[in-house]
């Protein structure tokens, strides 16, 4: 791979990074449903790169929990501070939403809510069962915060029976503690670990963003790491700095260094990769786990 940038010479975001600007009708009626049934979505809060193409196919990943996070990851641009008390019916909302949209692939996460005894995890429970009750042909993936690792919490939401189990680990060990600093590498990995060993039918799935100054044999690693813990699905995208009071990109890697990643990591493994500049774990949820299972949603 390239070497990164000179020290105190800022990349060029490059041309294969830009995006169209919002406009077709399944933008502004996934908008609309939001602010009516009062749903936060990811796409909005963290400031997705993709929410015009996601949004345009009538597709969402809802945000529960509120929109004010007790961590302050430096890559992510959702607000961070005290949140207010969780809204016990917004479960019910969401399978309203999932219900309306006619979504055959719905993806549920959450900011980390650190203040609560269970992390938000029976949020999680009952979000999943509100969706199953109204829309049951409904594929469902969450991705949840790490829990401090809490086996509890994680059992809460597995009790549930998602389909799929997404916890990103985000970047290499050696950055969590300037990038993640209210997390542990441990703590994800030994979550992913965990729902293989209590639910092994559940498709399990981490992400990871680069660009922040992981050298490639410290993400190899992390890949490695991810393929010995039976993650199936791994996505890989260029991390974009949200605001100039986040960290800044240190390097972009270009399309084909993805397609490089992409076979390495199915090399050593890793059953789907889904790699490119604008990929993050929401991004084709429902196609990345069709390619591995080989079973659509109807």
């Amino acid at each position: 791979m390239p070497l990164p940038p000179e020290s105190g010479k800022k990349p060029h975001r490059p041309a294969w990074l830009k995006v169209r600007l919002p406009n077709s009708k399944g933008y502004f009626e996934i908008k609309r449903l939001a602010r009516e049934k009062n749903l936060h979505t990811v796409c909005e809060e963290a400031r997705c790169p993709n929410i015009s193409e996601c949004w345009g196919k009538r597709t969402a990943t809802f945000m529960i929990l509120g929109e004010v996070c007790t961590r302050a990851c430096r890559f992510c641009a959702v607000k961070t501070g005290l949140p207010k008390e969780y809204d016990l019916d917004e479960p019910r909302r969401v399978a309203e939403a999932v219900k309306t949209l006619n979504i055959r692939h719905a993806v549920i996460t959450s900011v980390d809510r650190d203040d609560l005894a269970d992390q938000g995890a029976f949020l999680f429970a009952e979000t999943i069962r509100q969706i199953r009750a109204s829309q049951p042909e409904t594929r469902i993936e969450v991705l949840t915060p790490d829990f401090h690792g809490s086996v509890d919490c994680l059992r809460t939401v597995l009790e549930a029976s998602p389909d799929v189990f997404a916890h990103n680990v985000e970047t290499v060990p050696r950055l969590y503690r300037t990038i993640r600093p209210g997390a542990r590498f441990a703590w994800s990995t030994q979550l992913l670990a965990e729902v293989k060993r209590l639910s092994p039918r559940t498709v399990t799935k981490s992400s990871v963003m680069v660009g922040l100054g992981e050298t490639r044999e410290e993400l190899l690693e992390v890949m490695k790491v991810l393929r010995s813990i039976q993650v199936n699905i791994l996505t890989l995208g260029q991390y974009l700095q949200p605001t100039r009071e986040h960290a800044p990109v240190e390097r972009f890697y270009p399309p084909e260094e993805f397609s490089e990643l992409k076979f390495l990591g199915e090399s050593m493994g890793i059953p789907h990769v889904e790699a490119g500049p604008l990929v993050r774990s929401s991004y084709h949820a429902e196609t990345q786990v069709v390619a591995l299972t080989g079973s659509p949603v109807y």
